[in-house]
């Protein structure tokens, strides 16, 4: 049967020999048991003062159901949360009150039109509001008339009805002009008003431009709850819902966003599962627009599986192995591998997850066994 790591072993034994040691030196944090299934070969015999000084950093595997996927992510407005803000009628823009950043409240006027349309639509509001006032006054006549048993009944039905339909058409009118914006004070002027409390964040028309219907001329933003766009992996979206915790991180800044939506498609182009999730922004602490990493938390599967970073991956003779602590140095330990999540990778086999384990730097262990299957072979 051939042996992994033959000069390895060779160099355990001699190291052992002239110490007046074993070949089971186990580490200490195993309760003086070496870990199950390890042979003598792969081991690297380093002093701790020689680990720290190559830089060795050491942890324990990730055990349990939840591992993290670090991801890059951008920063979106909420969609229930921005209003693009238009003329309802064509006309020239005379005044604009408010300008970029500045913050608006719900019905305050943004802009005001000087229209024809205005003219016309606030002329109607004002015949609808006396035909209507005579409507009024006919039906009150009518029914004093008839009181006196004056006038017959069909006139006060005829009056009654009038009555009615003048106040239908004033009142279609008014919401004409409301649905086109505010008075604005002068007949043929019309103010656009702000849908929403928020922020201006866009204000593509300029002063004594012409406008038509329907052109933008606000865009506003409540920019207290914005959305954090990505895209996961599909055999990760599985493991992700909504509800799921999202650490979200930028220069100098961290915040917590909520998973809100994961898509049940693939995006055509990227092959990627679309992901929405919901970040506070009431400090005003992130931007609509910026990029930032994403650390989406994943359930793992119910058996507890053993997870590593995947800098604590080596492949030695063609095989993945992660270099287990003991009380000499480090046991390369073959493991048998499963999927991949972000910075991390599952070990199915191999280590229980009690063990100890080069996290950084496992390159140089690596080395260091090569050198020691070079020297022998020499």
């Amino acid at each position: 049967m051939k042996m992994p790591f033959p000069g390895a072993a060779i160099a355990l034994t001699l190291t052992l020999a002239g110490c007046g040691g074993s070949p089971e030196t186990s580490d200490p944090t195993t309760n003086g048991e070496a870990p199950a299934g390890h042979a003598a070969e792969g081991v690297v015999t380093l002093s701790p003062d020689r680990i720290a000084a190559a830089g060795i950093q050491i942890a324990r595997p990730t055990t349990g159901g939840v591992g993290v996927i670090d991801l890059p992510a951008t920063i979106e407005g909420d969609p229930q949360g921005m209003q693009i803000v238009s003329a309802a009628l064509s006309g020239r823009v005379v005044a604009l009150v408010r300008n970029l950043g500045e913050s608006v409240q719900r019905g305050q006027t943004l802009a005001v039109i000087e229209s024809r349309e205005a003219a016309q639509l606030k002329g109607e509001v004002e015949a609808s509001r006396a035909r209507f006032a005579l409507a009024r006054s006919n039906l009150a006549r009518e029914q004093r008339l008839f009181a006196e048993r004056v006038s017959p009944e069909q006139d006060l039905i005829a009056a009654r009805t009038a009555a009615t339909e003048a106040r239908i058409a004033y009142d279609q009118a008014r919401s004409q002009v409301s649905a086109a914006g505010s008075g604005a004070g002068s007949l043929n002027r019309i103010g656009i008003v702000a849908p929403i409390a928020g922020q201006v964040i866009a204000r593509p028309v300029t002063l004594g431009q012409t406008v038509a219907a329907d052109a933008e001329l606000f865009r506003v933003a409540s920019l207290g709850q914005l959305s954090l766009s990505l895209n996961l992996q599909p055999a990760d979206a599985g493991r992700v819902r909504p509800g799921t915790a999202v650490t979200v991180t930028a220069p100098g800044r961290q915040g917590t966003a909520r998973v809100r939506f994961v898509s049940p498609a693939l995006d055509p182009q990227t092959r990627l599962v679309p992901t929405i999730a919901t970040l506070p922004n009431r400090d005003g602490a992130w931007r609509v627009g910026e990029a930032v990493t994403a650390a989406v938390q994943i359930a793992g599967d119910a058996s507890g599986a053993v997870r590593v970073p995947t800098t604590a991956i080596q492949t030695v003779d063609g095989r993945p192995v992660v270099f287990v602590r003991t009380g000499t140095g480090f046991l390369a330990t073959p493991v048998t591998l499963g999927e991949a999540a972000g910075d991390g990778v599952i070990v199915r086999t191999g280590l229980s997850g009690r063990e100890r384990i080069a996290t950084t730097g496992s390159f140089t262990l690596k080395a260091e066994l090569g050198k020691g299957d070079a020297s022998h072979e020499d």
